[in-house]
């Protein structure tokens, strides 16, 4: 097409029609460039933007957390990483805790019928959760009686019950103490804006709202530790409260294995 209209242009007039060709040509040419270089452009911008969005979240903490001052920030996040660590600690344990208890039971009765109570015991040592071990001292009395079983049974209860809850105390320290420290920075906060306003003798909306904010900072992540920490310790304790259940289900149908293989 371009060698058409380059030929029809000679033959009308060389000057002109050489001098409309290469401005035709030059401003394509050009027009190319900048589409290529605007692409170029975009895809960089494009990148950079990808870029941006994967390290604002990481940047935005660690700027947050300098801008809420360390020395208040700091022990908020010792609260939360002791918490976590406890709420983890608990969570592997208690679901180590966990067995088929129908299929346990179902276990020990076939143990009993078979081998007696030796084998059941065998069956018990052998098996991990605290309800293999109220059936493993709920067995070793069986030879004294019904009531003795049965003591050994809620007495060694309460031994697990507080082996399933321990360091639910912390826990709900650092729940409660999380909070508290992120009031704290913010009190401290706030003294320290009016002490600057007070120094330039005038309120200014910068130096009151840049205060305010570091100031409340310490409050939002003590706030973001609590809940998460919350969270973790509700998980806990309904599981503790099923296993608890289980137990007490166990125990009832120990005692009935028992009388019925007497």
């Amino acid at each position: 097409m371009k060698k058409i209209i380059s030929s029809l242009a000679i033959a009308l007039t060389l000057t002109i029609g050489f001098t409309g060709i290469s401005n035709a040509q030059d401003s394509t040419a050009a027009q190319e460039e900048v589409s290529t270089a605007a692409q170029e452009g975009s895809a960089t911008s494009k990148t950079a933007d990808e870029e941006k969005l994967e390290l604002t979240f990481v940047q935005t903490l660690k700027q947050k957390y300098i801008e809420g001052d360390v020395l208040w920030m700091t022990p908020v996040l010792i609260c939360m990483i002791i918490g976590m660590a406890l709420s983890i600690e608990r969570v592997v344990y208690l679901n180590l805790a966990t067995v088929d208890t129908k299929k346990f039971l179902n276990d020990v009765d076939a143990s009993m019928k078979a081998g007696g109570v030796d084998a059941a015991k065998e069956l018990c040592r052998n098996t991990r959760g605290p309800i293999a071990s109220i059936f493993y001292q709920g067995l070793d009395r069986s030879g004294e009686g019904i009531d003795m079983v049965e003591k050994s049974v809620v007495a060694y209860g309460g031994v697990q019950m507080g082996n399933l809850e321990k360091g639910l105390s912390w826990l709900q320290l650092f729940i409660a103490l999380s909070p508290m420290l992120g009031f704290l920075g913010t009190v401290i906060g706030m003294i320290q804006a009016f002490d600057k306003i007070v120094e330039d003798g005038q309120v200014s909306p910068t130096t009151v709202a840049d205060g305010i904010k570091v100031a409340l900072l310490t409050t939002v992540f003590g706030l973001i530790a609590a809940i998460i920490l919350q969270i973790f310790y509700n998980y806990i304790t309904s599981k503790i409260d099923g296993l608890v259940n289980e137990m007490e289900d166990a125990s009832i149908s120990l005692i009935d294995m028992l009388l019925k293989n007497k």
